[in-house]
């Protein structure tokens, strides 16, 4: 039998997949077909109705969207069913449904935070009557809270379940439903509460109406006022696709957009919300500390002041590079202290060890992101992606839900909104997992993935939990040649760049660890603020980065940075794939960026870097004719050609495996980084979660 099935549609002969919807069916041959409660990535629920067409012979319209094509029976000669998109039978048909939809619906537009972009707007415009038949006073609904990011008002809602699916399917915290029926029919949080998704926000997108907007945007903008400006994330090591909408010199709001290999169309809420740190505690001009006190310079005297802290003999002077750092910061500073024969470098957290060896296939996630969907079993070590990657997070649930795939974690037994084999919480778990069941599920699977967190690989025994899992990956035949199915999940957008360009200890250098634990005379501090800085004792510190963080209170000296919207910047994602941010907004003040900031200290300290332009130093990533294929292309993940590095047998010299258990490094979703921390909207959240996990006392 085939699988496809013809169809007329207008007039026009196609021929579709038969697990096609008739809207889809539709859109394939050119038309378009009108809906609110339609949406690709959740669900068919069918209860909006606008998406109405004419199946010729039918007695009533049909609702494209629950209509599957293969459901659909010929005409009575044996021809393709006749639909047409058009024409007065459909027309009249969809303006009645519109008159419906607006019975209760409140002329609220003029105030509408969703004015200028609301499908509701849209669609009336096409479909709307001139007048409405019905005269009864309009119902209102009680407005609903859901916490300090969405924004309620119910009597504007259509009652699409848009966002009941989306929390129920993709979130997996099934929060918000549908309470009553008929006129009553209304959409609630169960228990009048915050929601505690971190993918909440993408509720925003989705609502057709005005009835889920964001609060803290709130009646700051309209949506023509915006220069729109397509960039990545920083908030996580996947770099998601987002959008940035700026007014004047200030960042507005943050919206994700489409890319089906990273975030599909969606952000964390952190992505999302953390907007309003942007411009709070910020560092705006250059100070240097006199007396004890930090006091505002030029930049000149800045330079000279790190002139002079840099004059220290360069085995006491220690570089560390922090999570947000850019791959052009890192080149430059690492060029720089290179030539001042400085080899105390380090771009990984304290502890780590992974990164040195040049095999960028040991520290990358090989599988991709995307590649959880062709994953039949996957092993989660030391990892809790529902925090670390909200959004691939959900990835995993919907391969769990709608695919067959199975998983097994070694590491807190947390709640990851899917069903799990706990394999056991430490390395001893690890250390045995050839004995469990799970490692037989890992065997009989096609393709079998193994996972490891960057927090399993901070430890005393890092190197060996990398050495095992890697070797666990290739005894249940995760790597071949078509697919890599082993990989690092990092949870800092810098790490992987930074650690591309080899921003780890030279030859006989110290890593970060040894370079914060005292004995250094100079610690420079490229926006490094997720370490412990309490054993420096004397030495100098200079810090770089672009908030008043916990660097900054602990500087002698201060050069003040862009943000990741006040640049173009290259970073690399924990999968490897190379991205750029782009410039939405000047950078505060005197703030500079990260590899101008080096290109002119290089001047003043007698090492002049031989590049002028940010071009000009990514031409030298590149190298000659483009030699280093890592920076040769942009948007491109290695995924499976980085297969035969993963074969390589693994000599286990690395020692043994503690039993303590493993821990994610994030105590705080909301608090990662200096630009959440500053954000208002993020402290509200954190101090809400840390409310909702303490435990109420028994009366």
């Amino acid at each position: 039998m085939s699988d496809t099935f013809k169809l007329n549609i207008d007039g026009q002969d196609i021929e579709v997949p038969k697990h096609y919807t008739l809207m889809q069916a539709c859109e394939e041959a050119g038309a378009e077909i009108p809906r609110f409660c339609y949406h690709e990535r959740l669900s068919v629920a069918g209860n909006c109705r606008m998406c109405l067409v004419e199946w010729e012979g039918a007695p009533k319209p049909i609702a494209s969207c629950a209509q599957t094509v293969g459901d659909m029976r010929p005409n009575r000669d044996g021809s393709a069913p006749n639909v047409r998109t058009k024409g007065d039978y459909v027309q009249k048909a969809r303006n009645g449904v519109m008159e419906f939809l607006l019975i209760n619906h409140p002329l609220d537009c003029p105030i509408c935070d969703q004015g200028g972009e609301c499908d509701l707007q849209d669609q009336a415009m096409a479909y709307g009557r001139g007048g409405s038949r019905y005269e009864e006073n309009k119902r209102a609904v009680d407005d609903k809270y859901m916490g300090p990011l969405v924004k309620t008002i119910m009597t504007r809602c259509i009652q699409c379940t848009r966002c009941v699916r989306f929390v129920a399917e993709v979130a997996g915290v099934e929060e918000i439903g549908m309470i009553s029926r008929g006129e009553n029919a209304e959409i609630t949080t169960y228990l009048e509460k915050s929601l505690t998704s971190e993918l909440s926000g993408n509720v925003i997108d989705l609502c057709p109406v005005g009835a889920l907007t964001s609060k803290p945007y709130a009646f700051n903008a309209r949506p023509w006022e915006l220069r729109k400006t397509s960039s990545i994330d920083v908030m996580d090591a996947m770099g998601a696709a987002i959008r940035v909408d700026a007014k004047g010199d200030g960042v507005m709001r943050i919206l994700p957009e489409t890319n089906e290999e990273v975030n599909e169309e969606w952000i964390s809420d952190k992505s999302r919300f953390v907007w309003d740190g942007l411009a709070r505690q910020r560092l705006d001009t250059p100070y240097v500390r006199v007396n004890g006190k930090l006091v505002p310079t030029t930049w000149g005297e800045a330079f000279e002041a790190a002139k002079a802290a840099l004059a220290a003999p360069a085995d006491k002077i220690g570089v560390v590079a922090g999570d947000l750092i850019e791959v052009e910061q890192a080149k430059a500073a690492l060029d720089l202290f290179r030539a001042m024969g400085v080899q105390n470098t380090d771009c990984r957290p304290a502890g780590a060890a992974y990164g040195t060896d040049g095999v960028r296939e040991r520290y990358i996630l090989n599988p991709t992101l995307m590649g959880v969907e062709e994953a039949d079993a996957l092993l989660l070590i030391g990892t809790n992606p529902r925090v670390e990657a909200a959004v691939w997070n959900a990835r995993i649930r919907k391969s769990w839900l709608w695919g067959e795939l199975k998983v097994g974690v070694i590491g807190e037994a947390v709640d990851l909104t899917y069903d799990y084999d706990h394999l056991g919480t430490g390395g001893d778990a690890l250390a045995n997992v050839a004995s469990s069941d799970f490692f037989k599920v890992l065997k009989d699977a096609k393709r079998p993935m193994v996972v490891v967190g960057e927090g399993a690989l901070c430890r005393a025994d890092g190197q060996a939990v990398l050495d095992a899992a890697l070797k666990l990956a290739q005894d249940v035949g995760a790597v071949a040649d078509d697919w890599a199915g082993f990989g690092v999940l990092h949870n800092a957008a810098g790490r992987v760049g930074a650690l591309d360009v080899g921003f780890v200890p030279g030859e006989g250098g110290k890593a970060t660890a040894e370079i914060l634990g005292g004995g250094m005379e100079t610690v420079v501090l490229l926006g490094a603020d997720e370490v412990d800085l309490s054993a420096l004792g004397s030495a100098k510190v200079i810090y770089v980065g672009s908030h008043g963080d916990a660097g900054a209170s602990r500087a002698d000296i201060i050069l003040p940075c862009a943000t990741y919207t006040e640049m173009d910047a290259t970073y690399a994602n924990t999968e490897g794939r190379i991205q750029m941010t782009t410039r939405a907004v000047q950078p505060k003040g005197e703030a500079r960026e990260g590899w101008a900031i080096f290109r002119a200290l290089s001047q003043v300290v007698g090492k002049t870097l031989p590049y002028d332009t940010a071009a000009a130093l990514r031409a030298g990533l590149r190298g000659p004719e483009g030699e280093n294929t890592v920076f040769s292309g942009l948007g491109f993940a290695p995924g499976a050609s980085g297969a035969s590095a993963l074969q390589t047998a693994v000599t286990g010299s690395a020692g043994t495996i503690s039993a303590d258990a493993f821990s994610t490094p994030i105590d705080d979703f909301y608090l990662t980084n200096p630009i959440a921390r500053a954000s208002k909207t993020m402290a509200e959240c954190s101090s809400l979660s840390t409310a909702l996990d303490t435990p109420v006392a028994a009366e």
